[in-house]
């Protein structure tokens, strides 16, 4: 009989991948969706079992999580991560989870002025107060991030427009994220209690990762360093959520002070493959991101 997995925010850039990879690794996933629609029928299609669920209803998720021996906990940057992180670990408490995976984030930080990065760090502890085995994942900034609404528009321009100055980090894929998850949720044990960083193959700065945006698409892509007050006034009329607006405010302050820099060889580790690089991200979505 296969290991029972729960995958919340399945239909999520993260979830989707460790959905796929899960199910590839010979795992019964359960995929936790906020309602069944054609995202959930493609999770369905790939043999997951689908069930409708909310973070912020514990009871649905206590139902989620029966007869699961792992489960992934994954949060999207807005208000309410500590109400679904103290519903999750009191489900996983209540129905005996043998491994929870929490996806926080690189920069997870009690002092920063950001409401996400300091929830995270929150939300860490209180998996931790609670006694559940837990691993914490730390990602660094996804890849993805350069195709969200506020700044897909400028790429396709050839501007690469972010408020970081020299800071540096080692971006990644959420589907090497997901590849990830799906190898901690099989086999947990050895990782119980420790706090993984994830993070692409290689450390850059912006210019560097406009010179390589560069030589995938075959356009020139020029990197726009400007104050983050600016870069934040300007995607809130873009209609960019205010808590959103709130956390990269104070996260490209933290940005700028080296909080993401780094680089590790943890995907490798965990799943025999190395991470995908920029230019290989930025040639599987050249469509939308050449698009005029």
């Amino acid at each position: 009989m296969s290991k029972k997995v729960l995958i919340t925010g399945a239909t999520g850039d993260t979830g989707r991948a460790a959905v796929r990879e899960s199910i590839a690794l010979g795992l019964d996933v359960r995929a936790m969706v906020h309602r069944k629609d054609d995202r959930s029928a493609a999770l369905e299609a790939l043999g997951a079992e689908v069930v409708v669920g909310d973070l912020l209803e514990i009871n649905t998720i206590r139902d989620a999580m029966k007869d699961v021996d792992a489960a992934y906990f994954v949060w999207p940057v807005q208000p309410g991560l500590i109400n679904a992180t103290v519903n999750f670990a009191q489900a996983a408490k209540e129905t005996g989870v043998k491994a929870v995976l929490n996806l926080s984030q690189r920069s997870a930080d009690r002092e920063s002025s950001s409401d996400s990065c300091r929830d995270s760090f929150i939300a860490e502890e209180i998996f931790n107060w609670s006694g559940l085995p837990v691993i914490h994942l730390r990602p660094t900034y996804f890849l993805e991030w350069l195709l969200y609404p506020w700044q897909l528009p400028y790429l396709q321009k050839g501007v690469l427009r972010m408020p970081v100055g020299n800071g540096r980090h080692s971006p990644i894929a959420a589907d090497d994220q997901g590849r990830a998850v799906a190898a901690l949720l099989k086999n947990p044990e050895a990782h119980i209690g420790t706090t993984i960083p994830l993070s692409g193959p290689v450390e850059m700065n912006h210019e560097q990762m406009a010179a390589e945006l560069s030589e995938a698409l075959g356009r020139k892509i020029v990197f726009q360093d400007l104050p983050i007050a600016e870069y934040c006034s300007s995607i809130e009329v873009m209609g960019v959520p205010p808590y959103i607006v709130q956390h990269l405010r104070g996260a490209m302050a933290d940005y700028q002070k080296g909080h993401m820099a780094g680089a590790d060889n943890n995907i490798e580790k965990l799943t025999g493959r190395r991470p995908m690089t920029v230019g290989e991200f930025a040639r599987l979505h050249a469509d939308k991101l050449n698009a005029a």
